[in-house]
């Protein structure tokens, strides 16, 4: 039996003196795609970035690929470089004249290898192919800032490609895009969980999409609510808990 890539028991995450989280556990396996859903100021971010020790735990247990997540949120090396994490709004400054190429190649540079002249042929050809995967090779010398919202995603999705990974992190990855290129990139996703073997955990507000896509659902507020297939989690009782009976009314009616 595998050990889940990601493993969380009683974890509490304080703000602002207050219980973000309160005693969540769950388990995410390999090549699973899990959603996070629930209503807004219900702990999701809280959730991801405290799994990632961005954000320190009152109380509970983390495990990311069979190694525990310390206090001060620290992982070994070959951990953190197998996991990669988008967060909803990708802050880069405009000013900086950075290629996509650029980019997707601090994918790689973070191996933190000091590489040889024949370690450059196979960053470069490590960086082609990673765009290649998501159809962006045609923008590897564009600057990020000329970049429009779909664009944008799909090389984040290359950085993630250019190394190997086992677990990708999404918060909403796909906010501000148009419903076209919103589709594109769950679609993008759904190909490349499968050609890569990712599990992936993400937060999403498109029930639609979750329903249709993903493995399992986390449904969440503050606790946890249900887990289990999105015919389980996202039924009108699972729903009712988590956003209020109003809210299921509203989408029975529309």
């Amino acid at each position: 039996m595998t050990n889940p890539v990601v493993a969380v028991e009683g974890l509490t995450v304080y703000r602002n003196d207050h219980a973000a989280i309160q005693d969540v556990s769950f388990l995410l396996d390999a090549g699973t795609d899990m959603a996070i859903v629930g209503p807004n100021g219900a702990g999701k971010s809280t959730l991801i970035q405290s799994i990632l020790g961005i954000l320190p735990r009152k109380k509970g247990l983390v495990q990311l690929l069979g190694q525990s997540l310390s206090r001060s949120g620290q992982l070994p090396a070959q951990v953190r470089q197998a996991i990669a994490y988008l967060p909803q709004n990708f802050m880069f400054d405009h000013r900086i004249p950075m290629t996509v190429a650029e980019l997707v190649g601090l994918g790689w540079d973070s191996l933190g290898i000091c590489l040889p002249w024949a370690g450059h042929k196979a960053r470069r050809r490590a960086i082609q192919q990673a765009l290649e995967r998501v159809d962006a090779l045609h923008l590897q010398h564009h600057l990020m800032s000329g970049l429009s919202g779909g664009e944008t995603k799909r090389v984040l999705l290359a950085y993630c490609l250019v190394r190997p990974r086992q677990l990708l992190v999404l918060d909403e990855a796909p906010a501000g895009l148009d419903v076209r290129n919103e589709s594109e990139f769950y679609d993008l996703l759904y190909e490349l969980k499968q050609d890569q073997g990712w599990a992936i955990l993400q937060i999403s507000h498109d029930l639609n999409m979750v329903r249709r896509q993903c493995d399992r659902v986390l449904c969440l507020n503050r606790r946890v609510l249900c887990e289990g297939i999105p015919d389980v989690a996202l039924s009108p009782e699972s729903l009712a808990a988590a956003y209020g009976s109003d809210f299921v009314r509203y989408r029975h009616s529309h």
